[in-house]
């Protein structure tokens, strides 16, 4: 049983589709009246179907008042770390400190390279990672004395002067299923984000990321609570189904709060671009899960 005692979040994952144009916008502002924390949308930048998905992040956020936006999560390599960190900490100041960073080591490398970036292999773009939130959060370190100077194998930053911080401590979650990835997460993240329905043994396989995770933040000086986990989930709402996040809302409560308590997961995502399901997750999930946990956590 691990519960690292975080706040409970809830959140949708929203497809950024180009068509109809304003559809991925109007569901951010369904989910942002609805009281949910989170309105995430998947980066592929190479796919014409698809709005990119920083510029939907900044629209969306003109277009809420209260809820946070991120990536799930933004590809690394189409994107330079120094200029994510300005561009993060400018729409955190604009928006009111509502913006989280969300970062993929990179997949689907075929559209990427199509894109112009280099293909890396997979120690590659960990590394690279690494490198990567180093830069974004010297960028962010506004009160320290002089430039920022890092000379990585793949990011080179020389002379970059420092600023501006985002408005509120923004954190950077880290979507990572290996070990490799999540020892690094453990060392200089602050969350790890998977998918469940990437992990092939269900949500069991969380034990084995937790404890790469764990082990390596305290090999670091960390304490294993100092990583937020989070997991973007699917299911369907029905009033009959019986099996895991197939079910009334209540059976979807005890479900998820069971994965806070056993494994430590503090933020549930919902794929879906059904306003019904935004609602409903919002309404009847999320506060039944608060009140178990609660209740649980005494």
């Amino acid at each position: 049983m691990t519960d690292y005692g975080h706040d409970l979040l809830f959140g949708t994952f929203i497809t950024p589709t180009a068509q109809p144009v304003q559809q991925a916008v109007e569901l951010a502002v369904v989910a942002d009246r609805a009281g949910l924390d989170l309105a995430t949308f998947q980066d592929h930048p190479y796919l014409p179907r698809f709005h990119d998905t920083w510029t939907l992040i900044s629209y969306a956020a003109a277009l809420t008042s209260r809820i946070r936006l991120s990536g799930n999560v933004l590809s690394l390599p189409l994107r330079q770390p120094a200029l994510l960190a300005r561009s993060h900490a400018s729409l955190d100041r604009l928006s009111g400190g509502r913006i989280e960073m969300a970062l993929g080591a990179g997949a689907f490398w075929d559209g990427i390279e199509a894109m112009g970036a280099r293909r890396l292999t997979a120690g590659e773009s960990v590394a690279a990672l690494g490198e990567a939130i180093k830069v974004v959060r010297a960028v962010w370190d506004s009160s320290a004395v002089g430039p920022v100077n890092i000379h990585g194998e793949y990011y080179q930053v020389s002379g970059l002067k420092r600023g501006p911080a985002p408005a509120h401590d923004m954190s950077i979650w880290v979507g990572a299923y290996k070990p490799k990835m999540l020892r690094l997460i453990g060392k200089a993240a602050d969350g790890v984000l998977p998918s469940l329905s990437y992990l092939k043994g269900g949500p069991a396989d969380y034990a084995e990321i937790n404890k790469h995770i764990d082990d390596s933040a305290l090999a670091s000086g960390r304490e294993p609570a100092a990583v937020r986990r989070l997991l973007n989930i699917n299911g369907t709402f029905s009033e009959f189904g019986r099996s895991f996040l197939d079910g009334p809302a209540e059976q979807w409560a005890e479900d998820l709060a069971g994965l806070t308590l056993e494994h430590g997961i503090s933020t549930f995502i919902l794929a879906t671009d059904d306003p019904s399901a935004i609602e409903e997750f919002a309404a009847e999930v999320a506060p039944a899960v608060r009140e178990l946990v609660t209740a649980e956590r005494g």
